[in-house]
């Protein structure tokens, strides 16, 4: 027996289980695409910075930000647009710019979550459907029947619930694996923000630190 007629053994609900699937590939296709975008070296990043913000070269930090295009750059970016308005401007950008970033990253993971919940849950609906069913069979023929004449039931009982766990639980673990990406590249921009705003208030007081002492905890 192939997959497909496996499917269609399992009853209506499969459809259900099917469409989450389908919700779920999507959703994880997309946001992996997004994630692999956002990725940058941080140290690098900083470094450049530093340097540009040392010489008091904003202009060419803020197109250094949009050559990078990822979350930590725009928030950066969007913070030395507000340079001229002095530090506390600059941290409010940044914050903003920040929350803006993190939702953008996690657009998606809800309905990732949803479909992790959902699909194992269908899968038991379809269990419970399948054993009425089976048990109608045995009431229609009043207790005289043949394992044949309970497979269907049976069936959709089974498949459904296997279908159901599976898609459950692979979205599941896509669902971890992009949050803990999610909370690695926050994590990253609070580093970098804390230091540019840093590096800002150093060089207007004349007490830059040299790289040597500069360390990035990665």
């Amino acid at each position: 027996m192939n997959l497909i007629e496996m499917f269609l053994k399992g009853g209506t609900v499969m459809w259900a289980i099917l469409a989450c699937s389908i919700i779920g590939l999507a959703v994880i296709i997309e946001r992996y695409l997004v994630i692999k975008k956002s990725k940058i070296n941080i140290a690098a990043f900083l470094i450049k910075i530093r340097g540009m913000l040392k010489k008091k070269d904003v202009e060419g930090a803020i197109q250094y930000c949009l050559e990078e295009k990822s979350p930590v750059s725009n928030i950066i970016r969007k913070g030395l647009r507000k340079y001229r308005l002095g530090h506390q401007r600059v941290k409010e950008a940044i914050e903003d710019a920040g929350k803006q970033e993190v939702f953008k990253l996690e657009k998606g993971l809800p309905i990732l979550a949803t479909v992790a919940g959902v699909a194992p849950m269908l899968g038991f609906l379809g269990t419970v459907t399948g054993m009425v069913s089976a048990f109608m069979t045995i009431q229609d023929l009043q207790g005289s029947v043949s394992p044949s004449d309970l497979a269907g039931g049976i069936w959709e009982a089974l498949i459904t619930t296997v279908f159901g766990l599976i898609v459950g639980i692979i979205a599941l673990i896509f669902y971890n694996y992009f949050l803990s990406r999610v909370n690695k590249l926050v994590s990253d921009m609070e580093i970098v923000s804390n230091d540019v705003v840093d590096v800002m208030e150093e060089t207007n007081v004349g007490n830059i630190k040299t790289d040597e002492e500069i360390e990035i905890d990665l």
